[in-house]
């Protein structure tokens, strides 16, 4: 072999390394991820989501603050700015305490203490009015019964419902509400005749309603402390 020979074997052999070590760290390297590869625009063809980064835990008192009474009250029905400062000062001393689901609650209760009345359900308005406003639709159930007359009473719809006074006294919450509803009433004697009312004309009842609960106490449930006409 002659020397020439010997010398482009060598030259071959330096560039056949060189280009094995080029192509090779290539081919390496394509097959390792590429941090963001599958994180294209929102919407385009093959784009994934964006990775969801776990946020860090949040510890009971750095929690976002609960929203001022005040920001919501805006949009209650409250007949008046005393009323408004009464239900910010329940709320202050209640963390619990929600306008709007308590509003709710005294439309149901206003229902529900209406049709147990007329029905003559004294367990149920044990369970919803305090001793005093029982005692009172409790005299007026036997006196209809004494009578021998059953009501045949149906709430058509509230019409109208609005929060007239809020306050706190001695650990107590009271919030009164004015409701405007339409009731279709009859009043049956003992042999099922009519003797008053009528179901074709339901008539407007305004009734100013009191309810009442200790926030001493662990029962979240409000009591019909005092009944009104309006």
């Amino acid at each position: 072999m002659t020397p020439e020979i010997v010398i482009l074997a060598m030259i071959a052999a330096f560039l056949g390394l060189r280009l094995y070590s080029v192509l090779g760290r290539r081919a390496e390297h394509e097959e390792e991820p590429i941090a963001g590869r599958f994180e294209g625009q929102q919407g385009q063809p093959g784009a994934s989501r964006p990775h969801a980064h776990k946020r860090p835990e949040t510890k009971p008192e750095e929690a976002a603050p609960r929203a001022l009474p005040e920001q919501r009250l805006r949009e209650m029905p409250v007949s008046s700015p005393a009323a408004e400062r009464g239900l910010a000062a329940i709320a202050s001393a209640d963390r619990r305490f929600d306008a709007f689901a308590f509003l709710e609650g005294a439309r149901g209760a206003y229902r529900l203490v209406l049709e147990s009345f007329w029905k003559g359900d004294k367990a149920e308005l044990r369970a919803l009015c305090d001793a005093d406003v029982y005692d009172s639709f409790a005299s007026a159930i036997d006196a209809r019964l004494a009578a021998g007359e059953t009501l045949d009473n149906r709430l058509v719809r509230i019409d109208d419902l609005k929060i007239v006074s809020a306050g706190l006294d001695a650990g107590t919450a009271r919030i009164t509400v004015r409701f405007v509803s339409d009731i279709a009433a009859i009043t049956r004697n003992a042999q099922g005749e009519v003797v008053a009312g009528s179901l074709d004309d339901a008539i407007e009842a305004v009734d100013v309603w009191t309810f009442a609960r200790s926030l001493r106490s662990s029962d979240p449930d409000w009591v019909l402390e005092e009944t009104d006409a309006g």
